[in-house]
């Protein structure tokens, strides 16, 4: 009746107890697994840090303990979809410790499986939305500087290219005057997907404030960002949006800089691209304009 899956395994690791739990998410009736060693079953535990813990419960009698931050889980049991997570098994906190004779000779182990897929599945969501933009669902600002930071620390140890587009959508509060700002709201969402959908999956997009965006694109010299930029521009350019059957058009202007072994700070780079951005809608908008040599 209880919540929590439970093994008894003998010195040879053959199973000697499996309780209702293990039967249930395991698919493995007790009187199919008992009696027969444990990794017949599961053989990914058959690893250094499964019998290095084993051993130590059996010989000096300490407990072990698996925690889902570090190792996710130890049997691969499905998981519920809780909260929208996108887990493939079961996060799993469990615990192995010894069970004495009554002359306190240490004669089995046991281990405790206690699912905690829910608890697992709300830190994911937390963190997501301390890194995510609320209404678009694109990386925000915080997020955004932090691995614009790293990026910087990589390339001052290892000397690796990166750059950096900065977005404007032009006369954006045109859009939320003539249409209002639902229509503004779905223009930002839709522009953000289209974004995400064109670009790479290291490369970090995120809405910087109000219709501002920035991509951060490692590995990547300047031309090549500007390349990409151009490719976008067009896209946005050619693309119409449909809202309350109200086709509407935007383009987008853009300021690109690439990191120079001169830059002492990363906050030398965004000034580059946000002086390249302000030239681009200074001159017509529209625009992908690079940073100056």
């Amino acid at each position: 009746m209880i919540n929590i899956g439970i093994i008894i395994i003998d010195k040879e690791l053959k199973v000697y107890k499996w309780n209702r739990w293990m039967e249930i998410h395991s698919k493995i009736p007790a009187e199919k697994i008992t009696g027969f060693p444990l990794f017949s079953f599961f053989p990914d535990l058959n690893n250094p840090r499964f019998l290095r813990n084993f051993k130590s419960v059996l010989t000096f009698g300490n407990f072990a303990f698996f925690s889902q931050k570090l190792h996710q889980y130890l049997f691969p049991f499905q998981a519920a979809n809780s909260l929208g997570s996108n887990f493939k098994y079961m996060r799993q906190s469990c615990t192995m410790g010894p069970l004495r004779d009554d002359n306190n000779v240490i004669r089995y182990a046991y281990i405790m499986v206690q699912d905690v897929t829910d608890i697992a599945a709300y830190e994911q969501k937390l963190l997501e939305m301390s890194i995510r933009d609320g209404l678009t669902g694109v990386y925000n600002r915080r997020y955004f500087e932090t691995r614009l930071e790293e990026e910087f620390e990589r390339h001052k140890r290892y000397t690796r290219p990166f750059s950096i587009i900065m977005q404007d959508i032009d006369h954006f509060k045109k859009v939320n005057d003539t249409y209002g700002h639902p229509c503004g709201d779905y223009i930002l969402k839709a522009f953000a997907s289209m974004i995400v959908s064109s670009i790479r999956k290291v490369d970090i997009f995120a809405r910087y404030g109000g219709e501002e965006f920035c991509c951060l694109l490692p590995e990547t010299r300047l031309d090549s960002a500007m390349k990409l930029a151009e490719f976008l521009r067009k896209k946005i350019e050619r693309n119409i949006f449909i809202f309350n059957n109200t086709e509407i058009r935007i383009t987008i202007s853009q300021g690109i800089a690439e990191l120079k072994t001169e830059m002492g700070a990363a906050e030398a780079l965004l000034r580059e691209a946000d002086h390249a951005l302000y030239e681009a809608k200074e001159s017509g908008r529209n625009k992908v304009v690079k940073m100056k040599d």
